[in-house]
């Protein structure tokens, strides 16, 4: 099967990334009971896409190589095992695989749980499944089912990227009164997809505003990661009930884990700390399928790359001034006819 692999990482992903027409293909006879095997139509890239393969030892120890990145996907089911009664070949699903492995999903096939994907429901473009994926469930995992409820408030730093615009929209679908952060390009965008304020972080001292507002907020969300002591600072505007959810990782993991192990009495925060480690969760696919379908959230796509351009999409990703999410086309539209892939080395690759 064809596949953008990595061996070594020189500088930067997108920099060591080559294409691989002969990587080898995954087989029926691999599948366990709860797997299927997926032709790749579209993904969707993701900045742990290219900051896991760059994390230097932990990288070398825990991804053999060569690997392929990429976690987010929308393909056809092109074999299941004998016994698997979810999914059957021939339906198209979507999901995201769990973690970084050797085999991502910027190849031809990848290995599948159905627990970690679920169908493509009627009305919902692939692309647009595509870039559902790590984003979503992030997003939608951050806001804590048990604390959002109508007409809580929900504050979300961050509301422009792959995570961001989700963030909104589900927030809204719960009932919630967001205020949220952007530049002034993303302004309009922000404001279409539901927020009912927006401060820009190119002419606001966000951390400023954030506490002549006084102890408002039920949900703190922070998907960038600054400023950096956000959290250090929440109690001005969270409710003591409130809590903090972290999404990026850019303050540094050492921060991270004081916030998440250092007592209030030894010097930690004063409001409930929640570091979000994503789930891949079939439940939470059909939740945000079934939102897109009826209207309730839209994707937003910054970009959408072909097959060819992986690296280019890469070098966008990483720029961090995505309006939404960037999607790549795996299989080429002339590889479809009529809603079905014609990959010549399918019944090869498969027949063990």
């Amino acid at each position: 099967m064809r596949a953008w692999q990595y061996t070594t990482i020189n500088n930067t992903l997108e920099k060591s990334l080559f294409l691989n027409s002969s990587a080898p293909a995954p087989n029926r006879a691999s599948l366990s009971k709860d797997q299927v095997l997926v032709e790749v139509i579209t993904a969707s890239i993701n900045p742990v896409d290219y900051k896991m393969p760059e994390s230097g030892i932990y990288a070398k120890l825990s991804i053999k190589r060569p690997a392929t990145p990429g976690l987010d996907f929308c393909g056809r089911v092109v074999a299941a095992h004998a016994s698997n009664s979810v999914l059957s070949e021939g339906q198209l699903v979507f999901g995201a695989l769990s973690k970084t492995s050797q085999i991502g999903t910027l190849c031809q096939f990848v290995v599948v749980s159905c627990s970690m994907c679920a169908l493509l429901p009627e009305g919902v473009g692939v692309d647009h499944a595509a870039a559902i994926g790590t984003a979503a469930l992030t997003a939608l995992q951050s806001l804590l089912l048990d604390v959002v409820k109508p007409g809580s408030m929900v504050f979300i730093n961050g509301g422009s990227g792959g995570v961001g615009t989700f963030g909104i929209q589900f927030a809204k679908a719960l009932g919630a009164k967001v205020t949220t952060t952007c530049s002034t390009g993303n302004v309009d965008l922000c404001k279409g997809l539901g927020a009912d304020e927006i401060l820009d972080y190119t002419k606001d001292d966000i951390l400023s505003h954030l506490e002549k507002k006084g102890q408002i907020f039920d949900l703190a969300i922070d998907n960038v990661g600054s400023p950096t002591f956000l959290y250090e600072h929440s109690s001005a505007f969270l409710k003591p009930t409130g809590t903090f959810a972290q999404v990026s990782v850019a303050a540094g993991m050492g921060i991270i884990l004081r916030r998440m192990l250092q007592p209030r009495y030894l010097g930690g925060g004063k409001r409930r700390f929640h570091f979000v480690r994503v789930k891949s969760r079939s439940e939470d696919y059909r939740q945000v399928g079934s939102w897109i379908a009826e209207g309730k959230v839209r994707v937003v796509i910054d970009e959408s790359f072909e097959w060819e351009d992986v690296p280019k999409a890469f070098e966008k990703l990483r720029t961090g001034h995505s309006k939404g999410k960037i999607i790549i086309h795996v299989t080429k539209k002339e590889e479809i006819v009529d809603g079905k892939t014609l990959a010549p080395q399918i019944e090869h690759n498969i027949a063990g």
